[in-house]
């Protein structure tokens, strides 16, 4: 509704007014056309690199495990994705990064400590500790579990360490849990190769 222009001139014409604004339009319509042929249709979706922010909500009780004792587990996992994490007193998690793989490394991540273990499901651990009874076992993010001396193996071994020892990546199977709230895991009733379950295992 209305142009201003510095000038030194006591003012100027409706003509040169006319003149100005069709130049200005043919060199918009000249850029437009330029940029048309680089790009001349909106990407379905972001470029792979193009800076992003996911936002996800977990539970209240569970953003204490997800930063860690002094931030030890939230630092661990801005090291491993690359991404940008900011956690929210309501549970609101806001991922950020210009690499879409390192968001979903960090949401993967943070989904697997927020998150319950199914009782019957199959999962990746790694042995933190050897007992004579049995292994200790660290999975699903920051969950531990015991794998008794008879769910090593099929064959009860002699001992523990016949099977596994501390730091051996193994699949376990989430049985249930004891009177007292602890995890039972069962090694035996899954291929240790492929990660899945042994039809003929028994879990008893």
């Amino acid at each position: 509704t209305s142009l201003q222009m510095d000038i030194k001139i006591t003012g100027i014409t409706e003509e040169i007014m006319k003149v100005a604004l069709d130049q200005a339009r043919d060199g918009r319509l000249h850029i437009l056309a330029e940029m048309n042929k680089a790009l001349n249709t909106a990407r379905p979706e972001l470029g792979e690199y193009a800076p992003r922010i996911e936002t996800i909500h977990i539970p209240v009780d569970k953003i204490r495990e997800v930063i860690g004792s002094g931030g030890s587990v939230i630092r661990e996992i801005v090291a491993e994705s690359g991404a940008k994490i900011d956690i929210s007193d309501d549970g609101t998690v806001k991922i950020a990064s210009a690499n879409a793989e390192s968001i979903r490394a960090a949401i993967n991540r943070i989904k697997s400590i927020a998150s319950e273990p199914e009782v019957g499901e199959i999962y990746k651990g790694k042995v933190v500790k050897v007992m004579e009874f049995g292994a200790f076992v660290n999975f699903f993010g920051a969950k531990d579990g015991l794998v008794h001396i008879s769910q090593l193996a099929e064959g009860r071994p002699k001992a523990v360490t016949d099977v596994v020892k501390e730091g051996d990546q193994v699949w376990v199977k989430l049985l249930g849990f004891d009177d007292r709230g602890k995890v039972r895991l069962s090694m035996k009733v899954v291929d240790q190769t492929t990660g899945r379950e042994l039809e003929k295992a028994s879990a008893e």
